[in-house]
This record gives C-alpha cells, structure tokens and sequence, in this order.
C-alpha cells in the first residue's frame, strides 16, 4: 500500500544521491539537451552503488523513438486542426533514467512502422528493398551478436586460464602459455605430462629447485600475491570506470527485460570493463564464476548492436526482444548448451517472449556456441572445460542417493540465498559498504591462504568440476582414480568397481575440507564488487557433495554386493557406480537449489555430458531440490537480489490471492490533497510550468475541467517540458499567458490574445483506466501481462486517482509482511 509521503499524482521519488543530482540538473528546470551517448540506449533498473558513477552515468538519452504522431495506442487518428508537435521533436516519446517502458505505446508504434513500411513497399521498388532488409535485419542482428558474443567468451576463457596457471609458474618456451598448452609438446611421459621441464614453478625459476619447505613457502606467497593483484586490479577497474560491471547482472538484466530503465547499464564502457575484470576475478581464485557475468557481457553485446538498426535503436520493447536472445547466447557459450540457453532465457530472464523471440534466440545461441567452438579455448574441441561423457548405465535403485543429493542442494541452495542476502543487507546498511576495496582485499586474502594447501581448492573451480565429473580410466592419475587394481577382472575399456586406495582416502578428506570452505566462502564472495556469477561455486559445492556420495555408494557396493540391494544388479566385478555421474547429479542439484531453474537446468546438464540416458536422474534431483528449497524460502537467489535492491520487478510466477479493490490501493487516500490534474483548455504556459516546477509528479491526468473530472488522457511530464521549451523557442507568440488547448478544435481568440499551444499530439488518448471496484487480482493480472506503468480509477466516469506500479508492489509487499517502503530504495520515479 502506498505510503503517506506519495501525495498527489504520480510522485516522484529519488533514488540516491546520483539521482538526486540527475534531477537537480535535469528535467525539473525544463532542460534538454541532445545526447547520442552509447549508454544512451539502454535503460535498466537502477542498482545503488556505493562509489561514484562518473564515467558510466551518461546523460539522458533523448533521440525520439518510433513515431511522435502516436495517441493512446494509435487510437487517436489524425488531428482537425494544426498542431504545433505536427513534426517529431527529439525527446517526445522516450523515456528517462529509472523509469519504465510503456510496452503498450512500444508495440503500437512498430505496429505503425511495420504498416507503414509495407504500404510503401508497393510504391517503388527502392521502397521494396528496404521492407526486405527491415524483415532481414532481426536476423543479422542475431548473426552479429552471436559472433561478438562466442568471440569475447573465447578471449575470456583463454586468458582466464593463463592467468589462473600464472600463480602457480610461468613458461619458458612462452610466457602467454599456459601449463598445458606449454607441456604439449613436451616428450615427457603420461604419468609425468604436468612436470614437463618446460613449464617451471616459481620456486623453480627464483631458488632453482621446487623441493623443500622454503620452495613451498615460497610458491605459497606467489600464489597469494597474484590473486591479490589480479582481484585489487578488478574492484579499482570496477570502481573506477564501470560501477555496473560489479556482480552477475542477471537480478539486473531481469528488471531489464520486464521493462525497467539504468542508463549505462548495458553500455560500452560496462562491457569493457566487465570483459577485463571478469577474467582478472577468475583468475584471482575467488568463489565465483563467468557463467552468470557472461550472460550480462551478451546482452551489453546485444544493445550496442541495436545501435546499427533503427528499428531496435528507437523502440525500447522490440531491443528488450534482442536482450532476451542476447541472454540466451550467453548461456549458450557459458556451458556450451545452445538449448539450454534458449530455455534459460525463456524460464530464467525474459519477461516477454513472443514466438519469433524463441527463433532468433535459438539461432543467436547457435551461432555464438558455433563461434566458441572454432575457437576452440580448451584445446578440446569442447565449449567447456568440464565436458564428460559416462557409458554404464544407471539403475532405478540409483534413483535414492540421486534424491539425497537433491535434498542437499534444496537445503544448501535455502540455507545460502538466506545468509548470502543477510550479508549484502549487512553491507548495504553499515560501513562495511563504504569500503568494497577492503572488502574484495580481505576476502581475497583469506580465499587465497585456505585454497593453496588444498589442491582441491588450489586449482580452478572449472578444473575442480572437471576432475570430479571424471570417470576413472586406465590412464587417469588423479588421487580420486588411486583405486587398488585387479588388471586380471578388467574387461576391455571398463573397469570393475574397485577398492579404494590411499589417494582415495586422502583426496576424500580434502575434498570434505573443499566443501566447507566453499559453502562459507561463496556467502561472502557473491555480491562483491566485482564480476562474479554463482554457476560454478553452486555446481562446485554440489559436485563435491556427489563425489563424496559416489565414492561411498561404490565402495558400499564392492565390500557388501551380496546384499539384497545390490545383489541383483551389481556383481563382484562388474562396474556397477559411476561416481562422475554423481558428482553430476549433485551439481544440478545445488544449482538447481540456488536458482530454482528446472526444465532449463536439466536441458544444460544433459547438453554437458551429452547422454539422453541420464535426464532421469537429474529431472529427479532438480525437482526434489526445487520442492526442498521452496518449501523453506520461495525465492531464488536472483528474486532475492532483485527484492533485497527494491528494483520495481512484478514477478508473474506468483499468485495474488487476496480481496481488495483497486480504491484500496489507489491515490490520492482519504485525507490527502486531489490528484493534480490538467484541464483540456483552460490552462495557461504559466499555470503548467508552476505544476511542473511545484511537484515531482512524471505525468499528469487531463480532464474536461476541475468542477466534472471528465477524464479525457494522460501526458507526461518528460513531453509536457521538451513541448513546452521548444514552443518558446521556435513558435512565435508563446508566452506565459498562452492558453495550452488539448482538444482538436479551439475557440476563436480576440486579435489581442496571445498564440495558443495546441499539444494534443503529446497526448495518450487512452490511457487504461478500472473502475473503483476492480478487484486488486485483476489489476495485478493487467499490470504483469500488459508491462503498465500506471493505471487511472474512474467512478461513473470521473476521475478518482490512480494506481501505478510502485503502488502494487507496495501493496503485495503489506499484504505479505514485508517492509512496504524497500520497495521504493532504488526508484527514482513512480509511474
């Protein structure tokens, strides 16, 4: 419900002290100015951050979108008389910062363009080309951002991994190489292949020797001072170029997608800043991931490409289409799964999915895993470093731990979202927020001490997965293959289940030490001021949980295979557990539980070990982590971050079940002032320009007069400013006494009058309006489904107030015993 402090219209609020200025220095004094800034294009829910937004906090964009001779949904028809906007004035149309689209208005005016470009088609055959190259340029669009999109995930893939080998030695036969691509060609043997004489420590390259406590020590401090100086170098960067490079960016994307506006958010300099640091993270050891940040790093992609269209750069719905496939072939190269991320994109981000969207977003994510693939990063012919394919087959009895696992990923995935938002509230509200550097340092510091005596922890998270995906071969060296082996009861290229050795044991322990310092680590980690994605720690923590399992299971099958479990279908010899696939399991559970995808994670799982045989056991662990989870907390982590900033995000997934009517929730309230309004043709300049000047309203109801409140449309502020400064400037005869008329005809004046302003065009003619008694349920089913940013309550006809989007999040916030006023921490306006 809203507050006491929301008066009368649409009430403006700030958002922060970089808002503030923005509305001190912009719109309320009437001024404008022209901007073709690339940060300009793109709008996005406004994230608060805690340092200066100089060099990504662009001014206004201001290029006039779509069609100026738009009325109320097109609706209005052509005007009897001259208007003074008979011509499109840049500004008129668009949007400001923190603001939400008008998806009804957007829709209506390429609806327009669309007609428009097809009746002259049939004029000339000029006109013929040009409607072809229109319907074409959806689809180069997808080309190109598939290509720049699979192009930057390769560059980050290949110098992450160098520069995560780089704290561990450097190689002589190249320095840009990193430990595997330097022991290619080197002659030494399988057993010994990562000791080649090639690649040296740096105990090696300043003592000569790697043996010995002091070489240790000393590795150990090298290790610790790269990933200081690799994490340092990305907050400064963060900090001091790009504010919105920080975190994964889909809680922001998301916001995006449902129609909000953050300039800059999905600008150049955001994608440089993010494509450098996202590496330097990576490589820094810290408890993160690129999956989630490469998925913003597309749609920065996917934004600045619009800029080469006209249609997507003037019209903000059909860009938020682009978006959404943008997103998709972010996924698509972040796992390799060109499916999965059409299907991420569509359960996960997009707010709005047409039919087409899923084409282009398929075709975008094809050609973006397409890209990566010719790259080929890993060296593999694979898009990911932990790739894996298992043959045995699994068995129905399987099907219990694979259940556990998924209580364990419900269970971690709740127990995380809880203390990980319970630290970023922590932060938001007390010094600690003032001081991210210090923050990424100490985190970083401690990281980087507990991962390097653990190997496990030591190498990448990639890596990690990868190992623990493995299934054990003939030629595997790894401690997790150190089984006791009976070459006499092998059988071609599958190994019986075996004892367990020494290296089993002890990388056993290790990786039970990886799992507590992961669990903890990734609370602190995710929400810093860096690039960091959430993929990998969840799949991390849940692979290692399903490892451990799976060497359990398997063990318990080789010492009591004549129990009634396993006696009718695992033999005393016979390769019965495949603990990679459990590790698999428990990765999709525990990702499963942090994000609460299903149909999309499954998809990613199955495209990641490319075998239809095991979709059974991972539908059966992300269903029984999504029911553990919610079950405990109904958010995911990406809803949590989106209510913990307050951005204005109306999920639809959730039910509105209670019985209110929309004068319940309406402005004005009993005892505050009337709405402010404008009447049709009574008002002079003057009489405007003080509303304006008076309140912070962004639009304002026109009626027949004060004394009927016939509602006749709505106009907004942003118009009501450019319109009137512009009428001072180019028409003569405008000044302060000059009556505003919003009606077609206009009674005649005495020859001593001042000009009028005529601004019907500026005006939407059918604004949605309920009536007083709409049930709240269907005011909340209009604003999901139709993207509203405000709605007018009438009663017999009159004016009464009216309903915006601010006002139901607050009222369902009430309503569900949240703190109504969190809703408002990040908006600067109220539509």
């Amino acid at each position: 419900m809203a507050s006491r402090s929301c008066r009368r219209g649409l009430q403006r609020e700030p958002l922060g002290l970089e808002a503030l200025a923005m509305d001190q220095k912009g719109y309320r004094r009437g001024s404008f100015q022209s901007s073709t800034s690339d940060e300009d294009m793109l709008e996005i829910a406004g994230a608060s951050l805690d340092f200066s937004m100089a060099d990504d906090d662009p001014p206004l964009d201001r290029e006039m979108g779509g069609f100026s001779s738009y009325n109320g949904g097109g609706m209005n028809g052509t005007s009897t008389m001259m208007d003074f906007l008979e011509e499109p004035l840049p500004g008129v149309g668009t949007y400001e910062d923190f603001n939400t689209i008008d998806w009804v208005r957007e829709k209506s005016r390429d609806r327009d363009r669309h007609r428009e470009i097809t009746s002259r088609s049939k004029e000339s055959t000029w006109a013929l080309i040009h409607s072809v190259s229109d319907a074409f340029s959806g689809w180069l669009l997808m080309l190109l951002i598939g290509l720049l999109a699979g192009s930057l995930a390769g560059l980050i893939d290949i110098s992450a991994h160098w520069m995560t080998d780089l704290k561990e030695g450097v190689c002589l036969a190249g320095f840009w190489f990193n430990h595997e691509h330097c022991c290619w060609k080197s002659n030494t043997t399988f057993t010994d292949r990562d000791k080649c004489p090639e690649w040296m420590s740096w105990s090696q390259l300043i003592l000569g020797h790697g043996e010995g406590a002091f070489a240790y020590i000393l590795n150990y401090f090298m290790y610790v001072i790269w990933a200081l100086l690799f994490s340092l170098l990305a907050v400064l960067l963060v900090k001091g170029f790009a504010p919105y490079a920080c975190g994964s960016g889909i809680p922001e994307i998301k916001t995006i997608l449902s129609g909000f506006i953050i300039r800059g958010y999905l600008g150049k300099w955001t994608l440089i800043i993010k494509t450098i640091t996202l590496v330097l993270a990576v490589s820094s050891g810290l408890s993160l991931g690129k999956e989630g940040p490469l998925v913003h790093v597309a749609c920065c992609c996917g934004n600045i490409l619009c800029h080469l269209f006209t249609k997507y750069r003037k019209n903000e719905a059909k860009r938020r289409e682009v978006l959404s496939a943008a997103a998709a072939a972010g996924v698509s190269v972040a796992f390799g799964a060109p499916i999965g991320g059409v299907l991420f994109s569509l359960e996960e981000v997009s707010y709005y999915f047409p039919l087409k969207t899923l084409w282009r977003s398929f075709f975008a994510a094809l050609v973006a895993a397409f890209t990566l693939r010719s790259i080929n990063p890993f060296g593999n012919s694979r898009l990911v470093l932990f790739y894996v394919e298992f043959h045995m087959p699994w068995h129905l009895l399987e099907l219990v731990p694979f259940i556990l696992l998924g209580i364990f990923g419900g269970l971690w995935g709740a127990f995380f979202i809880r203390s990980n938002i319970a630290w970023c509230r922590r932060r938001k509200t007390t010094k600690l927020g003032k001081y991210p550097v210090l923050e990424v340092f100490v985190v970083t510091a401690i990281t980087a001490i507990l991962a390097f005596p653990n190997e496990y922890t030591r190498m990448s998270t990639s890596e990690l997965i990868s190992e623990l995906f493995n299934d054990c071969g003939i030629l595997d060296s790894s401690k997790l293959c150190e089984y006791v082996n009976d070459f006499n009861s092998t059988k071609a290229d599958d190994l019986p289940d075996r004892a367990a050795g020494p290296g089993v044991y002890t990388a056993m322990w290790q990786l039970a030490l990886a799992l507590i310092m992961k669990v903890f680590i990734t609370i602190f980690t995710f929400g810093m001021k860096v690039p960091s994605g959430l993929f990998i720690p969840s799949m991390a923590v849940g692979a290692i949980a399903g490892r451990l399992l799976g060497v359990a299971v398997e063990q318990l099958a080789f010492y009591h295979h004549d129990w009634a479990i396993f006696s009718g279908w695992c033999s005393q010899g016979a390769d019965c557990i495949t603990p990679g696939l459990y590790a698999m399991v428990g990765a999709a559970a525990c990702l499963g539980g942090v994000t609460r995808m299903t149909v999309s994670l499954v998809v990613i799982m199955f495209e990641l070990t490319g075998g239809l045989e095991y979709i059974v056991p991972l539908m059966a662990a992300a269903m029984t982590s999504k029911w553990v989870a919610d079950a405990i907390g109904r958010e995911g982590i990406y809803d949590a971050h989106i209510r913990l900033n307050g951005y204005p995000f109306l999920e639809a997934k959730e039910e509105f079940s209670h019985k209110t009517l929309a004068m319940d929730v309406m402005r004005p309230r009993r005892n505050d002032p009337p709405l402010t309004v404008i009447t049709q043709d009574s008002m002079t300049v003057e009489d405007v320009e003080t509303i304006i000047n008076e309140t912070t309203y962004s639009g304002y109801p026109v009626v027949v007069s004060r004394e009927s409140q016939r509602l006749v449309g709505f106009v907004l502020r942003r118009d009501l400013i450019i319109s009137i400064e512009n009428a001072r400037k180019k028409q003569d005869g405008i000044v302060s006494t000059s009556i505003i008329y919003f009606t077609d005809h206009s009674p005649p004046l005495p020859p001593s009058s001042p000009s009028m302003l005529k601004l019907r065009s500026i005006l939407d003619l059918s604004p949605f309006t309920v009536t007083d008694q709409t049930p709240m349920e269907i005011v909340v089913d209009i604003f999901r489904k139709l993207g509203l940013r405000q709605c007018l309550v009438t009663h017999n006809g009159k004016l009464l107030g009216i309903i915006t989007k601010k006002d139901v999040l607050k009222h369902i916030a009430q309503l569900s015993n949240q703190d109504p006023d969190s809703i408002t921490l990040q908006l600067k306006a109220d539509w």
